[in-house]
């Protein structure tokens, strides 16, 4: 049983023999046997030197280029060519390479397609036959009837209106990073008068029950830290964080001009 080896530029002996074809830019009905031959052994060679190990299939192939250049060097007969026709050495191995690039190109085709339906994703088949089984139902009501029902409609959509207009969806305003950092700067000058001069990174948190806020304090503090207003300190992994003035007081620049950069 043979198996496929892989070089480090082809994938068997016909991709070789198909690349020392194209790149001589012969014409694979027209192959130059003496040429070809040449090159190919030269690359088994070349192989051998870097210590690969070749499958049988290179050394079969290599067999049969040797064939058909000793054949293709053998005199031709001298007899009228309509009266004799020779086959062509060279047709069988045009025939195998024909065969050989349908299936390499193929193949490509076919990891194409496998690459492209990687990215898809299809829904399972429901069951709708409950839905299909069921013949339409058709309410039977007179001309009375309907428009009761209608006028009850009209009704509820009024009342639903009205509604409306009293009432407006207010979203809450985002908090900024620029308001943030202000908050943080009054609740330090708050918290000196009373002489104390660390906070608590929670106690800069209006709102600990909003992951929003918690973030903005959270990035606002870091932002200030950067510029050297702030310090912080952590004492134990996941422990508590406590925030102090840093080296710059908070007159040197606005609080705008530390998002400048957002």
């Amino acid at each position: 049983m043979s198996y496929k080896v892989k070089l480090p530029t082809f994938e068997g002996p016909f991709d070789l023999l198909v690349y020392l074809i194209e790149d001589a830019q012969m014409s694979i009905y027209d192959i130059q046997v003496s040429t070809i031959t040449s090159q190919y052994l030269d690359y088994i060679d070349s192989m051998n030197e870097m210590n690969f190990n070749l499958s049988s299939e290179f050394m079969l192939l290599a067999a049969e280029l040797i064939e058909i250049k000793s054949k293709m060097m053998l005199p031709k007969s001298d007899l009228d060519s309509d009266l004799l026709k020779v086959e062509d050495p060279r047709s069988d191995l045009v025939e195998r390479l024909l065969a050989y690039k349908r299936c390499k190109h193929y193949s490509q085709l076919l990891k194409e397609c496998q690459e492209d339906m990687e990215g898809v994703f299809e829904k399972p088949q429901e069951d709708i036959s409950c839905y299909l089984d069921n013949p339409d139902e058709y309410l039977s009501l007179d001309i009375k009837e309907f428009a009761k029902a209608f006028s009850l409609f009209l009704h509820k959509k009024q009342k639903i209106e009205e509604t409306a207009r009293h009432y407006t969806m207010v979203e809450r305003e985002r908090e900024t990073m620029e308001n943030r950092m202000a908050y943080i700067r009054t609740a330090f000058e708050r918290e000196e008068k009373s002489g104390n001069y660390e906070i608590s990174i929670r106690d800069l948190v209006p709102n600990a029950r909003d992951r929003f806020d918690v973030v903005v304090t959270f990035v606002s503090v870091l932002q200030m830290m950067r510029y050297r207003y702030l310090d912080a300190t952590q004492r134990v992994t996941y422990g508590e964080i406590t925030v102090k003035k840093g080296k710059k007081s908070f007159d040197e620049a606005p609080m705008e001009v530390l998002t400048d950069d957002q």
